[in-house]
């Protein structure tokens, strides 16, 4: 009996079973908080001694945007933020996709009062007259211009008169060319949304060349029209009211334009149109130094500064259209997109778009269109 007591002594004690401590809940990092996007339309500036406007920003894309999308949104065209975003694919960005807004501009080397256009830029500025004391104030906006073999011109004219609703007639040029590719234009086109004038044009002093709105409002950013001068409908609606006949127009093609911002010279690069005569390849140096103002030349010498040429020649060999310091070399592209805010995606307090659009004006889908073309034309 001792024995089975020291046996039952001996067993070790029953235990009772517990149960799996429960898996930790993952905790979801902080989402990333992003600034209210900075307005891209209007400016105040120091006429006498700047010449640079607005700041780069970045964006994240949804799933659902396509690089237009996110373009009129924050009121660029097609080729800016294409060039600004090499290797991104304009129709399906994806989502989560850091997306660089190049929404900071350099003033073109010309007057600065009524329209000036920068065909090369495809952008419009807008420099409204002002009273002793004011400061000068500039409105810009994307364009779209005249294809190849329809080119803008460029120089010096005014508008004669503006419209509302306006009726289109196409010129005979225009007519045989649609017939020649199997479409019959009527001879007269009534407002409404098959207009490809939009709602309002201005017309120049330039004898079939007209500033107006559009009917394919995705198609602002590209050479798309025969020669008129193409804004988004909410751009040209604003524009229409601040503009009276008789306000100068000035059109130039500066490709590479050179500014003064914050005691720092700049250069904003762009593609150089096919039909552009200038050999840029061979006598970029010249050329360059040609577009340097006399203003630009006269602080270079005050200041004792100079151009950084070799940096001038990188960023020319491939624009992405971005603002950059040419006395400055340390701050190259990756240095300014690293600094710039981090913006929410949606259109800034102030836009001259809500957003909303037409139903019955053209697709997007029409710039797919137009793209291809562009890149069919032939160059010159």
């Amino acid at each position: 009996m001792s024995a089975l007591a020291a046996c039952s002594l001996l067993s070790p004690p029953i235990r009772e079973e517990q149960a799996p401590a429960a898996a930790p809940v993952p905790v979801e990092p902080p989402k990333p908080q992003y600034a209210p996007p900075i307005g891209t339309h209007r400016f105040e500036i120091d006429a006498a001694h700047d010449d640079v406007v607005g700041q780069v920003q970045v964006t994240i894309s949804s799933k659902e945007d396509t690089l237009p999308d996110i373009a009129r949104r924050f009121n660029l065209g097609y080729e800016e933020i294409v060039r600004a975003n090499p290797g991104v694919d304009p129709w399906l960005p994806g989502a989560g996709k850091e997306i660089v807004l190049p929404t900071q501009f350099v003033l073109p080397n010309s007057v600065r009062q009524g329209i000036v256009i920068n065909i090369a830029a495809m952008r419009l500025f807008y420099f409204p007259p002002t009273k002793p004391g004011e400061k000068q104030v500039v409105y810009t906006h994307p364009i779209g211009i005249g294809r190849v073999g329809w080119q803008t011109p460029e120089g010096a004219t005014k508008v004669v008169s503006k419209q509302k609703d306006p009726v289109w007639i196409p010129p005979a040029s225009v007519r045989k060319e649609h017939k020649e590719n199997g479409e019959i234009l009527p001879a007269r086109v009534p407002a409404g949304p098959d207009n490809p004038l939009g709602k309002y044009k201005f017309t120049l002093g330039w004898p079939s060349y007209l500033i107006h709105g559009t009917n394919k409002p995705y198609g602002v950013g590209l050479r798309s029209s025969h020669g008129c001068i193409r804004l988004y409908p909410e751009d040209v609606e604003k524009i229409f009211a601040m503009v009276n006949p008789g306000t100068g127009v000035t059109v130039v093609n500066q490709p590479f334009v050179f500014g003064w911002h914050d005691g720092e010279l700049y250069l904003q690069g762009f593609d150089v149109l096919e039909d552009d005569k200038r050999d840029w390849s061979k006598s970029q140096p010249k050329l360059l130094s040609k577009t340097l103002s006399k203003r630009i030349q006269t602080e270079l010498a005050n200041r004792k500064a100079t151009v950084d040429w070799q940096r001038v020649a990188q960023i020319t060999k491939d624009p992405r259209g971005l603002v950059l310091s040419v006395s400055t070399p340390e701050r190259s592209e990756d240095v300014v997109i690293a600094a710039a805010p981090r913006v929410e995606n949606r259109i800034p307090q102030g836009a001259n778009w809500d957003g909303a659009d037409d139903p019955a004006l053209q697709a997007q889908s029409d710039v797919k269109v137009m793209v291809q073309e562009q890149q069919q034309a032939p160059r010159s």
